[in-house]
C-alpha cells in the first residue's frame, strides 16, 4: 500500500489558494499533498540586456527552502546557489516560458519566485504547477491595466512525478516514496500534449522503453487532471 492508501495512479489532494498575498501581481500557495509552496510572478518594466528594443519580453524563475521545510534543518543560500537549486529554477523558467506569448508582453519581465514552505516530494514539479496560476493572475492584471491588449499566453503547463517503486508504477511521489524508488521521473507538458521536459533517472537498473511508456501515459494523465483544476479555478 502506497501511503494514505493511494492507487498508483492517483494523485495526492491537490489545492490552489489563490491570490495568496497581497502585494505581487500573481500569487498562489499550492498544495500536493504535504508539500507545499508559495509562487508569485511580479512584472517588471523592463527586459535583460539582449531584448531591448526588440519588443518581446522575458520570464525568469527562482527557487528557494525555507531552513525547516525538511525534516531536518538546512542553511539558507545566502551568497552562492546550489547545483540542485540552479537546476531547478532553471527548469521553472523554462517550463513556463513555454506557454507565454513574449511578442504580446512586450519588454516586459515576470519574476517568478517560488519558496517550499513544507518539503515532502515533488517540490519542483508543484512549483511548475503553481507557478503557472501565478503567471496567469499577471497577465491578467496587465491585461485588465491594459497594458496588453490580449492575453499573452499560448497553452496551460503543469508538472509531476512518476517512479517505479517497490516494481509498482506510481505517479505523483512522496518523500519516502522517491527515496526508495527504482526509477524516478518528473515530466512537463502542456495542455495540447507536447513535451517542455522529462527528467527521468534509473537508480539502480536501467529499465525498459515498456516501462518508459507505462510512466509516461501515467504522467500524462495526471498533468491533464492538474490542469483541469488550473483551468477550473483559472476559469480558462
Amino acid at each position: 500500500m502506497r501511503p494514505k492508501g493511494r492507487a498508483n495512479h492517483e494523485l495526492r489532494v491537490i489545492q490552489f489558494t489563490q491570490p495568496y498575498l497581497i502585494h505581487p501581481e500573481g500569487s498562489v500557495l499550492v498544495e500536493f499533498g504535504n508539500t507545499k509552496i508559495i509562487c508569485t510572478a511580479s512584472v517588471e518594466e523592463d527586459v535583460p540586456p539582449f531584448l531591448k528594443k526588440t519588443g518581446t519580453g522575458w520570464l525568469t524563475a527562482e527557487y528557494a527552502m525555507l531552513p525547516r521545510a525538511t525534516a531536518t534543518r538546512t542553511r539558507r543560500e545566502r551568497l552562492k546557489v546550489g547545483g540542485r537549486t540552479s537546476e531547478i529554477q532553471r527548469i521553472i523558467g523554462r517550463s513556463l516560458r513555454a506557454v507565454v506569448d513574449f511578442s504580446l508582453l512586450g519588454e516586459r519581465t515576470l519574476f517568478i519566485d517560488c519558496d517550499v514552505i513544507q518539503a515532502d516530494g515533488g517540490t519542483r514539479t508543484a512549483a511548475i504547477t503553481g507557478g503557472f496560476v501565478a503567471v496567469v493572475q499577471a497577465l491578467r492584471k496587465l491585461k485588465e491595466k491594459g497594458k496588453v491588449s490580449e492575453l499573452p499566453l499560448k497553452d496551460c503547463v503543469a508538472a509531476v512525478s512518476v517512479g517505479i517503486v517497490n516494481g509498482e508504477t506510481c505517479l505523483d511521489l512522496e518523500y519516502v516514496e522517491d527515496l526508495a524508488a527504482e526509477v524516478d521521473m518528473n515530466l512537463v507538458m502542456t495542455a495540447s500534449g507536447k513535451v517542455v521536459e522529462i527528467q527521468g533517472t534509473a537508480e539502480k537498473t536501467p529499465f525498459s522503453k515498456e516501462k518508459f511508456d507505462e510512466l509516461f501515459a501515467m504522467g500524462w494523465e495526471g498533468i491533464q487532471s492538474l490542469i483541469h483544476i488550473q483551468k477550473d479555478i483559472l476559469k480558462l
